[in-house]
């Protein structure tokens, strides 16, 4: 499925690619994999995808795999591997500087925030369901025309309260192209 969604979304090497929620680092494997298959061709190509290549992961054990993962697949210095929890900082502070063109991740889903964390999420969209908190700051994240795929629960989008404002998001201000079930 990674290395799927990858291939469709397609970053190029001049891209900056963000996993808001890495895990182990998957999907950034397949990131750095396809770069390389497709676009670097120098060491000045490695250095940019070393550089474009940003994950952020709330737990400790996964972060410290992803952070192996990036050395197994080439990355000497894995500096831009966060360990954080990305929906600790409220929406109203992401400026453009910190929007990326492309996100591929597969964002907890099923599971609870702690309590306060809805509060950094504009009121219509507060909740303490993860997956419903990622995609909102998915949505916020991508610069404009970027592009990026989600491993979201089946019928997610299906769902009442919530879910229908950040499906009504999704279809009003993104360029929804492909669901695959």
């Amino acid at each position: 499925v990674t290395s799927f969604i990858v291939d469709r979304i397609d970053p190029r090497l001049d891209e900056d690619v963000l996993d808001p929620a890495c895990g182990t680092g998957g999907f950034l494997t397949c990131t750095i994999e396809h770069k390389r298959k497709n676009y670097s061709k120098t060491t000045e190509d490695e250095n940019r995808l070393e550089e474009s290549t940003h994950g952020i992961e709330k737990k400790a054990l996964p972060h410290m795999l992803c952070t192996t993962n990036m050395i197994l697949n080439g990355i000497d210095v894995p500096g831009n591997i966060r360990h954080d929890n990305t929906l600790s900082r409220p929406l109203v502070d992401y400026k453009e500087k910190d929007r990326v063109p492309v996100i591929v991740t597969n964002p907890p889903f099923g599971g609870m925030e702690e309590d306060g964390i809805e509060n950094n999420f504009p009121s219509s969209f507060r909740t303490r369901e993860t997956a419903d908190l990622f995609l909102v700051l998915i949505m916020t994240l991508l610069k404009q025309r970027g592009r990026a795929g989600v491993v979201l629960p089946d019928g997610f989008l299906f769902g009442e309260g919530i879910k229908t404002r950040i499906k009504e998001k999704l279809l009003e201000e993104c360029n929804l192209h492909t669901i695959v079930r």
